[in-house]
């Protein structure tokens, strides 16, 4: 009995180590990659990273380095053509390619002036090279929508979607739309483009396709188009082909946020009594530059105890603005301006508890409250220019509906 016992133990043992024999670990093996960045294979180099500091040159850089036979003198020499290596910037990322002997002798110099263009400097050869490249970019198509939970700005950048956008739609729907009053729960949507560099990099929107946006409950597109098909001018026109630019601006500031509004009667904070407002007022920062909101000639350039440093803009025989309470004026009497041209910036001088500037309106010699007025619009597109534009739009517009729900 006891023999059959120690035969089932050894039996037993053996079964188990037959049972792990018959475990197979499989082992991943991640290759080495070999970096390959400027056209250059980093396992074949000594590579350096490195920034140019202040009061570096490029003579001062390689200089501490281990160049051989070549002097600085006669490198610069021979890149002249190629490269003016004055132009080499404070706080721009240079590369260093040297040999990985001990002696780590310096191949090749790479420098980065912004993040699309590279130069090179090849010093391999007894003959030196030097050369400008730009990296390879990739055009993606991205559709965004939905409800605004924040401001267009915070919205974009939660997005992963460059500040540079908000201004560009700001400046597109400036004559539609106050974006200090989007609320949350207005609805949108955008089609644009972006720059990748190297297809991977983020390099900044390119191009907006089309966009939406709900305001005062009504949904205004915006989508770009060129009546001219042999012209790079192009124009922004809503779902129905009449164009986003009117007369006037909706504000004479950007991204502000309204104060004090036009009214009969309101408690003065510096007078300290109760009187008509017959402005609007757009608080911001000193210093915020304040912008025409139309066409015109200054008719007044100056200051008064009230207003302060003030403009005002004739613009036709019926409108004209105000502008008050400026830090600086940058125009004067008699001056034509543009559309959207800065005037002056934004300050507190006269009866003015803060930094704002009150901005007035005036139709036929009385005042007026802007944001009630109805201002003179752009007229529609017609014709053949009509009907090229209403194809185009229509998979855009699907587009954007689509992924706002509408």
């Amino acid at each position: 009995m006891k023999q059959i016992l120690i035969i089932i133990i050894v039996l037993f043992s053996l079964a188990s180590c037959n049972k792990k024999e018959n475990i197979k670990v499989k082992e991943i093996v991640k290759p080495v990659s070999k970096k390959e960045e400027f056209g250059f294979v980093y396992a074949d180099f000594n590579v350096v990273r490195d920034t140019i500091k202040k009061g570096d040159t490029f003579g001062t850089i390689i200089d501490k380095q281990n160049i051989g036979d070549h002097r600085v003198y006669d490198i610069i020499a021979a890149i002249k053509d190629s490269i003016d290596v004055r132009n080499i910037r404070y706080n721009k990322p240079f590369t260093l390619l040297r040999s990985k002997s001990k002696k780590h002798k310096l191949q090749v110099f790479i420098y980065q002036p912004d993040a699309l263009t590279y130069y090179v400097i090849d010093m391999r050869d007894t003959i030196i090279k030097a050369y400008k490249k730009t990296k390879p970019v990739t055009i993606k198509r991205r559709t965004i929508g939905g409800v605004l939970k924040e401001s267009l700005s915070e919205t974009l950048g939660n997005a992963k979607i460059e500040g540079a956008l908000a201004s560009k739609i700001a400046k597109i729907y400036a004559y539609s739309i106050d974006f200090m009053k989007l609320k949350k729960g207005d609805r949108f949507a955008l089609t644009f483009t972006e720059r990748f560099i190297n297809d991977t990099v983020y390099d900044g929107v390119e191009e907006l396709e089309a966009s939406f946006f709900e305001y005062r409950g009504k949904i205004i597109y915006a989508f770009p188009f060129a009546q001219n098909p042999n012209s790079d001018k192009v124009e922004y026109y809503d779902e129905q082909g009449k164009t986003l630019r009117n007369f006037f601006l909706k504000s004479p500031i950007k991204f502000s946020r309204i104060s004090s509004r036009f009214s009969s009667s309101r408690f003065h904070p510096v007078q300290h009594r109760w009187k008509a407002h017959k402005g609007t007022d757009y608080a911001a920062p000193r210093g915020t530059p304040i912008t025409t909101t139309a066409g015109g000639v200054v008719e007044q350039s100056g200051y008064t105890a009230g207003n302060g440093n003030f403009v005002k803009v004739k613009h036709n025989g019926t409108y004209s603005t105000q502008y008050l309470h400026m830090s600086k004026i940058l125009v004067r009497r008699g001056q034509r301006v543009t559309q959207g041209q800065v005037i002056g910036l934004v300050g507190s001088t006269g009866l003015a508890t803060g930094p704002h500037v009150c901005y007035r309106f005036w139709q036929n010699g009385v005042q007026v409250d802007a944001l009630r007025l109805k201002l003179p619009t752009g007229e529609p597109m017609t014709g053949s220019n009509r009907a090229r534009f209403m194809e185009k739009i229509e998979p855009l517009k699907f587009e954007l509906d689509s992924i706002a729900n509408l």
